[in-house]
């Protein structure tokens, strides 16, 4: 188990089978920085093209097609005073033909006071001018290598992870993805200090990050879709338009959870979710959404399963 300290210095703007950056061993941290969705690090340098470009990938040692990475997200931190959003609520959010929208969509600046753990509008709207939101770091898109060599857009998500824009994926979360590469090659970036569910303007308030994860390996597990657990949750992970076939990736991943991971009776695991069941909304902007399927695990206690 070592720690390693990584300056990216080349950034994707895909999630694929890219030549790695640095190859770590299951158990090993490591500590390094993100740019923002825009391409811009923490001192106002453009280091890439915008569009989430990524740090990594990172190659862990072991890892094969069909094992399960678990990533720890021991630290997501914003590394500058000040980020950005877009203005207007994106079209398909909104009924047809809806009226009022801005003219354009512009960009907005946000100040960040990690201090006081709050963020707040630095320009535009003098209406809002004083409105304090809490500072919650959450990492947009990450994820690992897709099937069958493919390079995919850091704009959108697949059964690799990605561009989820899930407000979940906060600091002391774990989470797994289905390796398809060797190596594994895992990608990160695309730090927000604040987000809304669904991502609903295109963005939430993009930032660059300073970033600490750890890498662990499940030999031979194989799962479909990004899973993840927090100190009161498991949860899946769908990816996928239209919304509904989210919601199938999803239930049907936490299924499979709940009767393999965790040895359930099917009978069982179809009841529990019936009632307990809790859905988040992931992203609704991008070429694909994302639904989270989650459970408590103070159910899954009271049921006397565990992993």
């Amino acid at each position: 188990m070592a720690e390693h300290t990584f300056e990216p210095r080349v950034f994707y703007n895909t999630i694929g089978w890219h030549e790695p950056v640095l190859r770590i061993a299951p158990g090993d941290t490591v500590h390094t920085t993100t740019i923002d969705a825009a391409g811009v690090d923490m001192d106002g340098n453009q280091r890439a093209p915008r569009g989430n470009p990524m740090t990594g990938p990172f190659y862990i040692e072991g890892a094969e097609e069909g094992d399960t990475l678990v990533v720890s997200l021991d630290r997501l931190r914003t590394n500058r005073p000040t980020g950005w959003t877009a203005t207007s609520i994106a079209p398909n959010v909104l009924d047809p033909g809806e009226s009022g929208l801005p003219p354009e969509r512009t960009h907005c600046e946000w100040a960040i006071d990690p201090h006081r753990g709050v963020v707040s509008l630095a320009s535009l709207q003098n209406e809002l001018t004083g409105v304090e939101l809490p500072l919650s770091p959450m990492v947009g898109c990450f994820g690992v290598a897709p099937p069958r060599q493919q390079a995919i857009s850091t704009a959108t998500s697949s059964t690799h992870g990605g561009n989820m824009d899930y407000r979940g994926f906060v600091e002391g979360v774990v989470v797994y993805f289905p390796v398809a590469a060797e190596g594994a090659l895992f990608h990160i970036g695309d730090g927000h200090a604040i987000q809304g569910d669904g991502e609903i303007v295109g963005t939430g308030v993009e930032i660059s990050f300073d970033v600490s994860f750890t890498v662990d390996l499940l030999k031979g597990e194989t799962i479909g879709w990004p899973r993840f657990e927090n100190d009161a949750f498991i949860g899946t992970v769908g990816n996928a338009r239209p919304l509904d076939q989210c919601v199938q990736h999803a239930t049907s991943e936490m299924l499979r959870w709940l009767q393999d991971g965790y040895g359930m009776d099917a009978r069982v695991a179809h009841l529990l979710l019936g009632q307990c069941v809790h859905y988040d909304m992931g992203n609704v902007y991008d070429p694909a959404y994302t639904m989270v399927c989650k459970v408590a695990k103070e159910i899954l206690d009271q049921v006397g399963v565990s992993r």
